[in-house]
């Protein structure tokens, strides 16, 4: 019995949260980082149905969450945009990030969050013109970066763990084959959905930008790449269908612009001027105010001066 006069000591259990209330604290630990198609929505996480109930089915089952980002493909050939052809601050800062999220995500759900780097570069490497090596070295010292930064919630995936050392045009074929819609099937969406056509109107826009050398006219260029447009987002759709058949429950993140309710939740990995941009599109140019963010090469030079990590030119230091 508690002395007279004094009022019983009074413990409450920890407050209990059901599934789909945590599946809503989770998603709003995405919602600061979401790269919008539609960014003058003021997007909350009831918005977003699809991802909710694929959380709240990986809390309900005590498991740890899967998340697949498509991304981390290659960096542009294009040097007045990028440092060179291997990974640089800008994917070193995006995997810290992805690390943190996850971490952050397990503060409320205990089994813990992991993700699926499902790089896409040998996907369409032929399309983009960048050469099959150039994108093995690149994917190598993306996993490299990983384990030296010990970030333990990412994991990679690309062409290698699903059709091993098979000759890369023999995996690329076997996948559209299986998995690519049909250019037909592509030119009526561009028609008649504006999602469909913001994607094909921003992939045009990069082969563009990323052409060099074209021996042809201006025109001549611009039909070539939207013909190759075409083929991207054939591989592109393809390869989310071959991750979709191999990691069915997973959550899937994606590096484009998603309108809010659409199945797959876009997300931006560092500040940028840009919606589109990525940092395999770009260079990193660390602020004099403290902050990082993405900018063309050829502009992030202007604007400070380069710095180097392990020998290699790593971002830029502002003024």
């Amino acid at each position: 019995m508690p002395p007279v006069g004094t009022a019983p000591v009074v413990t409450s259990a920890p407050e209990q949260r059901s599934p789909a209330q945590l599946a809503a604290r989770i998603l709003g630990l995405l919602l600061p980082h979401r790269r919008a198609s539609d960014p003058e929505f003021d997007a909350r996480p009831e918005h977003f149905p699809f991802q909710l109930a694929q959380l709240a089915d990986y809390i309900e089952a005590d498991e740890p969450i899967v998340f697949t980002l498509p991304g981390f493909p290659c960096k542009s050939p294009n040097p007045a945009k990028v440092l060179g052809h291997l990974p640089d601050e800008g994917e070193r800062l995006s995997l810290t990030f992805l690390d943190d999220l996850c971490t952050r995500i397990g503060r409320i759900h205990p089994p813990g969050a992991r993700m699926l780097i499902c790089s896409d570069g040998h996907i369409f490497g032929d399309l983009i013109n960048v050469p099959d090596e150039h994108i093995d070295e690149y994917s190598d010292e993306l996993t490299a970066m990983i384990r030296r930064e010990d970030l333990r919630h990412l994991d990679t995936f690309d062409l290698r763990a699903v059709l091993g050392d098979l000759p890369y045009d023999e995996k690329r074929a076997r996948v559209h084959e299986r998995y690519a819609p049909s250019v037909e099937e592509l030119r009526e969406q561009v028609v008649t959905e504006q999602e469909t056509l913001r994607l094909y109107r921003g992939i045009t826009r990069f082969l563009t930008e990323d052409t060099v050398d074209f021996p042809g006219t201006r025109s001549a260029l611009q039909r070539d790449c939207r013909r190759r447009a075409y083929g991207v987002i054939q591989r592109s759709r393809a390869w989310g269908a071959l991750i979709a058949e191999q990691h069915p429950r997973s959550v899937r993140l994606s590096i484009h612009p998603q309108p809010a309710g659409a199945p797959k939740f876009g997300i931006r990995l560092l500040a940028t001027p840009d919606a589109w941009m990525t940092p395999w599109h770009s260079a990193v140019l660390h602020r004099a105010d403290g902050g990082w963010e993405l900018r063309r090469n050829e502009e992030a030079a202007r604007l400070g001066r380069p710095v180097l990590r392990e020998g290699r030119p790593s971002h830029y230091e502002g003024y």
